[in-house]
């Protein structure tokens, strides 16, 4: 290796030309790189699903959802099964463990579901889907004063268009009704003509339809039959003969039906700003720019509203922008960009100060070199620039310019000692600091391997920041060893003459002021640790013990994903299945009048924004039941004050008030979806049992000051008409199925046939008017038909009742379940709430409720899941690191030693927490592992110099102390710089930076508390290391017991046999 490095630094052009080719290769690879806001990624599962238009709840559950559990619950590799029956449709969803090939567990899910032969006759195909991460980066609103029918053309003609450019392939529509034509015939025209709804569908079956007959082949050719009579508008269908008869003569369906080419029923009401609105999802192709991609509709909607060209809308409709994932892609890459460069510009700064400025230069180009490199090979790992990514460039940068830092200060030491210079000092100084600097980097690559290897989806997120770092430090290492020794191979002992020799003086008393720093201050500092070392190891032990407390009371609350904040506000209210339509309206106008008055409260708050708004724009769709919004805000740098979007959220929300009978209601101000909720899983067969206990545990969450917004997701019993035979029904011939075929036909229809419409399928129902399918008095009107022609009402042959009825079933893990939730306020509460149910509250609810099983659900079971993967991984990781050190320090101890920097960098990271006030989180664990390669990087380079000592006849007290003299500059360097170079990010106030708060704070003051570490702690272990080590050969030896620093003959043959000694080999020496 030290040829490697000699041989490097004697050729300046290899050099050179490496350096360059690091810059062209990042260039090129940098292009290359996919820009989106987060990695797509798929997940390990897949949903089943199978509609049955009409049938109930109940009926979907026995018939569709019971029989897929049952082909699909002993698949080998299913982690989690749950279903939903709700009426018209049921569905499975199956979570696979984290080592299945979704792929075949997908294809094994298809051939299991196609074996079962029992599904209701009249349920459509089961659809077997994978689970995907679908992201929306652009959502449109197409809106105005027009018909809906107006509405729908224009919004499958713009997302026809949006399709046909780069980028808007996956355009969708949202927020509209599908076509449909409705035969309504009415039961007054049925008993005139003594006609069935089967009658009329399958008239319409026999007529409407295009037939091949075959083909005439003559001697001039070949000539196709064709019957193309497929009905496809209103006119058409009208005219469908039904029957000839003698007494009304030729019977269409205009004499009997009213045919309606419409929309299918439901309701519907989309808005935006109050017009009448349809919503434009653009999800991201596999092959993502978004910058790009988001400008080419931006300018498609610009064209769009300028009423020239093919793109133009017609007058009365306009197409606006709902929401652009570019501008917060933007927002925040922009500020980490800009919190980068400063970073290194205060560097610079501190490398000027303290080294040579041409040491400065050349170590700054150093890490632009690693950067490049590393930018070079990461398309191959399919990373792309994401928040992720570029949040990795961010956290690695401390610990790229250390290798840096460490070498370029030997060579510059070896010149300033005036021991060598030039080609000389840059070849020994480099090689004097390999160990430490190859190991440093190898460690800290160690600390981030583990997210690379997270079994499941989530590794396709955390992966992306382990390969930036690994690559980045690869390529620091090369920087380091073979580029930097060449360009500092000509530094020669500074001189101070010439025009700017007065400024190189004034550099040089600052930088001889570190020096004198170290031997005036520090080094008493030094001795007094390593004399008093017990005292030191117990002041450092006691401050651990103190952070542990602080993480565990929840002073220091643990947040597993920090809430990245989105550039809009996202609202969700769900009503119980069943509410009519016009509750949902009323609760559309509630939230619209809170965000009018949480509007005028801002403008008033902020008059400087004069005619824009805090609150933009405000989207609603209200369906039965359901009301969704999206709420446009000014761009967070738009924003005066910082305002965040947490406070307008807030804001909303306390104008916005209660709704009693809301099943939830949701307030989402974040990208990441990530909430501060309590849920738990409540499973068991009899609903009863779970609606009671719910309520138990909904009670118990309500003596919590801190929960609000508590509720379930059991259906609330909502009326269903019961029908039930007579028993002298049988006699007439009429059975229950006759009952509820014809009942099933009158009101919600029979499907005559299918249309293709513009790529789509246009179902055509024959059934009851609307009006009539709207009253249940309709219902006593409707005569029952037998086979031999007779018509009976049918509350003559049943019974017509109300009763409680359900209209959604939650399944999970094969029985029915409920799940119970609250939002909670502060960040340490969901942890002490957990506490306390789990030691006042379950041991009961268990006594009270045996046959219920329970468990938490939601983030909480995921992050339980995550947090033991990761915990095993770090264990295999720390045990890696461990084995690497001891080969290279050949030693058991001294790797224990190196390694105390993880566990005190922890301490440093909660104090940093505790003193900022931000809770910690996932990214929290990115800076400590960071934090951990630098410190890391630094004891190595102070213990490799005790040991260098010793091997050169220094005792243990000597060597410590001329090791801490002597490294003090480059430990603090590195330490320092790495702070440096995070503190403009620690200093934003921007909303697109508080994201990174916990990784900067947890990285800056790891590193801050951990410099001490290095320079005190460190040293009195290892004093304290060979005290144990001279107790043990004196207990067990016979040799006589010495102080560190008395003499006695033999000390150097020691190492192993001190807790912590020198590398093997060494040659004996002295004690001082």
């Amino acid at each position: 290796m030290s040829g490697l490095v000699a041989w490097w630094a004697r050729n300046g052009i290899a050099a050179n030309l490496l350096m360059v080719v690091a810059f062209i290769g990042g260039t090129f690879g940098f292009l290359s790189l996919e820009k989106e806001a987060f990695p797509s990624a798929d997940f390990n599962g897949a949903s089943v699903s199978i509609a049955w238009p009409g049938a109930s709840p109940q009926d979907v559950e026995d018939q569709i959802v019971v029989r897929l559990e049952e082909v699909v619950a002993d698949i080998d590799g299913l982690k989690r099964l749950t279903g939903v029956a709700r009426e018209g449709v049921g569905y499975v969803n199956l979570q696979t463990e984290l080592d299945v090939n979704v792929d075949e567990f997908v294809d094994e899910v298809k051939r299991r579901v196609d074996t079962i032969s029992n599904l209701p006759q009249s349920s459509f195909p089961p659809q077997v889907t994978r689970w995907r991460n679908d992201q929306s980066y652009m959502g449109l609103a197409l809106h105005g004063n027009v018909d809906p029918a107006t509405l729908d053309y224009y919004a499958d003609e713009t997302r026809d268009r949006i399709a046909l450019l780069e980028g808007g392939e996956l355009a969708n529509v949202q927020a509209t009704l599908g076509e449909e034509v409705s035969i309504e015939v009415s039961e007054e025209a049925l008993r005139r003509y003594n006609m069935t709804f089967a009658e009329v569908a399958s008239a319409v079956r026999s007529s409407s339809l295009n037939s091949s007959g075959g083909t005439v082949r003559t001697e001039t050719g070949t000539v196709a039959i064709q019957a193309r009579q497929l009905a496809d508008t209103r006119e058409d269908f009208e005219n469908i003969v039904i029957r000839q008869s003698a007494e009304f003569g030729t019977i269409r369906i205009r004499d009997v039906a009213n045919v309606v080419d419409g929309f299918v029923d439901g309701e519907l009401d989309a808005t935006y700003n109050g017009e009448p609105t349809a919503f434009i999802m653009v999800n991201q192709p596999e092959k993502m720019d978004i910058v790009l991609y988001s400008d080419n509709l931006k300018d498609f909607i610009e064209r769009a509203n300028s009423g020239r060209g093919q793109d133009a809308l017609p007058e009365g409709l306009r197409l606006d922008l709902l929401f652009d994932m570019s501008e917060v892609y933007r927002g925040r890459m922009d500020t980490i960009s800009s919190a980068a460069l400063q970073g290194m510009a205060l560097v610079l700064i501190i490398l000027i100060l303290f080294l040579r400025p041409i040491v400065a230069f050349w170590v700054t180009i150093g890490i632009g070199t690693a950067f490049a490199g590393g930018i070079m090979i990461l398309p191959l790992f399919g990373v792309s620039l994401n928040f992720l990514s570029l949040f990795a460039v961010l956290l690695v940068i401390g610990v790229v310019v250390d290798d840096a830092i460490v070498v370029g200060e030997n060579i510059h030491k070896e010149v300033e000692s005036g021991r060598r210079e030039g080609l000389g000092a840059a070849t020994v100084g480099t090689q004097l600091v390999l160990k430490p600097v190859i190991f440093g980097v190898l460690t800290t690559m160690i600390m981030f391997a583990p997210w690379a290897f997270i079994p499941g989806p989530e590794r396709q997120f955390t992966a992306q920041i382990t390969y930036v770092v690994v690559a980045a430090l690869a390529f620091s290492l090369i920087e380091s060893m073979l580029i930097l020794p060449s360009h500092l191979g000509h530094m020669k002992p500074q001189k101070f003459d010439g025009p700017v020799g007065g400024l190189m003086r004034f550099q040089q008393r600052i930088a001889d002021s570190l020096i004198t720093f170290a031997n005036r201050v520090y080094k008493p500092l030094l001795e007094y640790a390593v004399k008093f070392r017990y005292v030191t190891v117990a002041v450092f032990t006691s401050l651990f013990v103190i952070a542990i407390l602080l993480v565990q009371s929840n002073i220091v609350p643990f947040r597993f994903m920090p809430q990245i904040e989105d550039d809009l506000v996202q609202v969700r209210i769900d009503l119980p299945d069943g509410s009519p339509q016009s509750r949902s309206i009323q609760v559309r106008d509630q939230l619209r009048l809170a965000v009018e008055q949480s509007r005028q409260t801002f403008d008033e708050r902020y008059p400087e924004l004069g005619d824009d708004h805090m609150i933009r724009d405000i989207s609603i769709v209200a369906t039965e039941g359901d009301v969704q919004s999206w709420i446009g805000l000014i761009p967070p740098q738009d924003r005066p004050d910082g305002v965040s979007t947490k406070e307008i959220a807030d804001e909303i929300r306390a104008n916005f008030g209660e709704v009693p009978d809301a099943e939830e209601v949701n307030f989402q101000f974040t990208i990441n979806n990530s909430d501060n909720s309590i849920r738990y899983a409540l499973n068991n067969d009899d609903l009863d049992v779970l609606r009671q206990a719910a309520d138990d545990v909904k009670a118990q969450l309500a003596t919590y000051e801190q929960a609000f917004d508590i509720g379930d997701n059991l259906s609330s019993a909502a009326q269903e008409i019961r029908i039930d035979l007579k028993p002298g029904a049988t006699s007439l011939g009429i059975t229950l199925g006759d009952i509820t075929s014809q009942v099933r036909a009158a009101y919600y229809g029979i499907e005559a046939q299918r249309l293709p419409r513009d790529g789509d399928d246009v179902r055509v129902m024959v059934r009851y008017p609307k009006e009539t399918r709207e009253s249940v008095d309709s219902l006593r009107d409707l005569r029952i038909r037998t086979n031999d022609g007779r018509e009976i009402p049918l509350e003559q042959v049943a019974e017509i009742s109300f009763a409680p009825g359900i209209d959604r079933i939650q399944r999970r893990e094969r029985m029915r379940s409920v799940t119970v939730f609250a939002d909670l306020v502060g960040d340490s509460t969901r942890a002490t709430i957990f506490a306390d149910m789990e030691q006042n509250f379950w041991p009961d609810f268990a006594k009270k409720y045996p046959t219920v099983t329970r468990g938490a659900v939601g983030d909480i079971e995921s992050e339980q899941e995550f947090l033991q993967d990761i915990t095993t991984l770090y264990i295999i990781a720390f045990v890696a690191m461990y084995i690497l050190l001891a080969i290279a320090f050949q030693s058991y101890s001294q790797p224990l030693l190196l390694m105390l920097a993880i566990p005190f960098g922890y301490a440093g990271a909660v104090f940093g927490h505790f003193g900022f006030n931000t809770p910690m989180a996932l990214f929290s664990m990115f800076g400590i592992g960071a934090a951990a390669g630098v410190v890391i990087n630094d004891n190595l380079v102070l213990v490799d110099y005790i040991n260098r000592r010793r091997e050169e006849g220094a005792g243990a007290l000597q060597a410590i102390v001329d090791a801490g003299v002597s490294r003090f500059r480059p430990v603090l360097l590195t330490s320092v710089t790495t702070f440096v170079g995070i503190l403009p990010m620690i200093a934003q106030k921007s909303v697109q930076a508080q994201f990174l708060k916990p990784m900067v704070v947890s990285l800056g003051s790891a590193v801050a508390f951990a410099l001490f570490v290095s320079l005190l702690l460190v040293p009195a272990f290892y004093a304290v290391g060979c005290e144990v080590g001279r107790i043990f050969r004196w207990t067990w030896g016979g040799r006589p017991y010495r102080q560190i620093g008395e003499s006695y003959e033999g000390e150097a043959h020691i190492d192993e046999e001190e807790l912590i000694g020198t590398s093997r080999g060494a040659r004996p020496h002295p004690a001082e």
